[in-house]
């Protein structure tokens, strides 16, 4: 019975040790998953500049002051508010992090530990980057939407519709990349503590 149970007892830990030692399959699950994820990351955040670039539409207003028949001609575009440049900024700056993360993703084993902490904490970084630019520009389309009558800012996208369809549609895609930038935050964290453990 003695000999029965130290065996038992001996095994445990190699066993123990042996589930927690990540396999290669499930190396390679979390390896693919992970360049996927950076893909859509370029996509998503690629296509958020991209529509926000193009969010310019030019309208006849009414001049106020003056009656109705005098207008003048008057444009929307994104570099009219500084949170909409921040935010093309940093979706462009997280374009760009998405192909340097996504080659190196390619090229670089994912077994290096060090790999993953850079990858681990730049994706940290690039969440609140993404989050400040998608809150900023988002509260500005909202008011652009919604107006203020507190402090009597009028809305603006029943005149800019299109506009206010861009920035909208550009918010989302921001939205999608800010998500996705978490769930790779997650993997990164989740892949490094299972090859240190």
């Amino acid at each position: 019975m003695e000999s029965t149970d130290k065996r038992t007892a001996a095994s445990t830990p190699a066993s123990e040790s042996a589930l927690l030692r990540p396999s290669a399959a499930a190396s390679a699950k979390y390896s693919a998953l992970d360049l996927v994820l950076r893909v859509l990351l370029l996509a998503a955040s690629v296509s958020a500049v991209v529509v926000m670039a193009t969010s310019k539409q030019t309208e006849r207003v009414p001049v106020p002051g003056f009656p109705p028949i005098f207008t003048v001609s008057n444009s929307a575009e994104f570099n009219n508010s500084p949170a909409f440049i921040y935010f093309m900024a940093a979706l462009s700056l997280t374009g760009l992090y998405s192909i340097i993360t996504t080659l190196a993703s390619i090229s670089v084993s994912r077994k290096a530990k060090t790999v993953l902490l850079v990858f681990a904490l730049l994706d940290v970084v690039f969440v609140g980057i993404v989050a400040s630019a998608t809150g900023a520009s988002g509260a500005v389309a909202y008011i652009g939407l919604r107006g203020n009558s507190h402090v009597r800012w009028n809305k603006i996208c029943n005149v800019y519709d299109k506009f206010c369809r861009h920035i909208g549609s550009a918010v989302a895609l921001s939205l999608l990349a800010g998500v996705v930038l978490v769930f790779l935050s997650m993997i990164s964290t989740f892949t490094l503590y299972k090859r240190i453990r």
